[in-house]
Parts: C-alpha cells; sequence; structure tokens
C-alpha cells in the first residue's frame, strides 16, 4: 500500500500539487487521471521520489518513505517497478539484454532464466535477440513491463502505458498490468488521460483538477459522477458527449 497525506509540491513558487491525500490499496490498478497541466504526472513522480516534495508525506506501508535516509530509500526503490511512457529501452541492446538490465548481482543462469519468465507472461517468447527498431509499439511496451516485474516489485509505475496504441492493443496493454497488479498483489499506480483505460480496468481512480484531488472512486462511478469539471474531462469528445445525450 502506498499512502499520501497533504502533499504540496511547487516548482519556481508555483503550485502544482496543493495539499494532496489519497491512499493505493495492492492487487487492484489505481488510476492517476486529469488534463495536461493538472499535475497528475508530477504526482506520480513525487510518490516514486523522482520529485522532492514541499510538505507532507508518503508512506510505502507503514514507512515514511520521503523522510528516510539515501541508503533506506534506495532499499525501497529496489522494491519498485517503472514502466516509462515511450516505454525507455535501450536502442543499442537486444530484448533480453533491456529486461536482464536490473538483475545486475543474479547469477549468469538465473538472470537469463528469469529474463525468459517474465517475457513468456507477456507473450513474448523467443524474441530476445530483436532489438528494439525490430518491434512494434506493443510488443516495446510489453517488454518494458517485462523489465518493470523482472525483479518481483512490490510497487509498480505506470506512465501512459499505452500511450501512441491503436485501441485493440491499449486494451491487451491495459489487461495485462491488470492481470499482473492481481496475480502478484502489487500495489499498482498509473498515469493516464485514456478514458478507455479508466473505463476498462478503473478500480481505484483519482481524478487531478488544477493540483487538487477533485474526485475519487471507480470507473462504476464515473458515469454517473456530479462534479463539473469530471464531466468536462470524461465526455470531452463529441461521441461521448453524444453517447451521454443518448443514455449510452
Amino acid at each position: 500500500m502506498i499512502r499520501a497525506e497533504h502533499i504540496v509540491k511547487s516548482f519556481d513558487g508555483r503550485i502544482v500539487l496543493d495539499d494532496i491525500s489519497a491512499e493505493f490499496s495492492p492487487g487492484i490498478t489505481n488510476l492517476i487521471i486529469g488534463q495536461s497541466g493538472s499535475g497528475k504526472t508530477v504526482l506520480l513522480k513525487s510518490l516514486v521520489g523522482l520529485h522532492k516534495i514541499d510538505s507532507g508525506s508518503i508512506y510505502y506501508d507503514d514507512v515514511e518513505f520521503n523522510r528516510l535516509p539515501f541508503k533506506e530509500m534506495k532499499a525501497i526503490r529496489e522494491k519498485v517497478g517503472m514502466i516509462f511512457q515511450g516505454g525507455a529501452l535501450l536502442d543499442s541492446s537486444n530484448v533480453e539484454e533491456n529486461v536482464r538490465l536490473p538483475l545486475d548481482l543474479m547469477p549468469e543462469d538465473e538472470k537469463r532464466d528469469r529474463v525468459n519468465f517474465c517475457l513468456k507472461r507477456v507473450n513474448l517468447s523467443n524474441v530476445n535477440r530483436l532489438y528494439p527498431a525490430e518491434l512494434s509499439g506493443g510488443m516495446i511496451k510489453r517488454v518494458a513491463i517485462a523489465r518493470a516485474i523482472v525483479l518481483n516489485p512490490q510497487y509498480l509505475f505506470c506512465d501512459e502505458p499505452n500511450s501512441g496504441l491503436d485501441p485493440m492493443t491499449s486494451v491487451l496493454i491495459d489487461n495485462l498490468i491488470h492481470e499482473i497488479t492481481q496475480e502478484y498483489n502489487i500495489t499498482t499506480v498509473i498515469n493516464t488521460h485514456d478514458m478507455n483505460s479508466v473505463l476498462e480496468i478503473g478500480e481505484h481512480i483519482l481524478f487531478i483538477y488544477k493540483g487538487r484531488k477533485w474526485w475519487e472512486g471507480s470507473k462504476h462511478d464515473i458515469l454517473d459522477a456530479d462534479n463539473r469539471e469530471l464531466n468536462d474531462f470524461v465526455f470531452a469528445s463529441a461521441m461521448a458527449k453524444r453517447a451521454k445525450k443518448a443514455g449510452l
């Protein structure tokens, strides 16, 4: 579990996160949504420790993560997997080399077995020797997922994991992350603006508006929420507005 309490974060005197509190439970997909510039990416990076918050507390289970000394903070980070927006694969390394990157201290045969297990788990067996330039967008994201889970993380952070993918591949990636989250009881936090993801796997949703926590609920609540700013976000497209008006 990850818990945020009264988080404030500013850049050059401009408040980006304003008194945000939220709890992210294990075994379910926790989504952070909001418009571009709302602060959702800053919140995600603050939770993982890439941004130092101005005030407030971030707890990993019962440990106050943001106040730990560097060595103890590093120990928790070793339990964290991260999926970056573009996949962040090394172009000069093949699939196997990318996935095994976090396994430096493991014996070679164990590295190979673990890499093959994770690639099989994301339905990418026998692609070990391919390079990123030879992969489709969906395959790149699946390799990124394999790398993120190779150390059996307790916590998984995903920054726009299906950005740039076609709708069918996006659903596959969403479902894969959801399955892995449940299977290994991971505390998974996903930053997204994709409403398909929200409606597909949004078990716990946090809506950020102008740096503040504006709404919280699940995919079952979001379409009927009495919140103007949330509705403007959810039903932003003309097609979504027509569907809402038709009661679909």
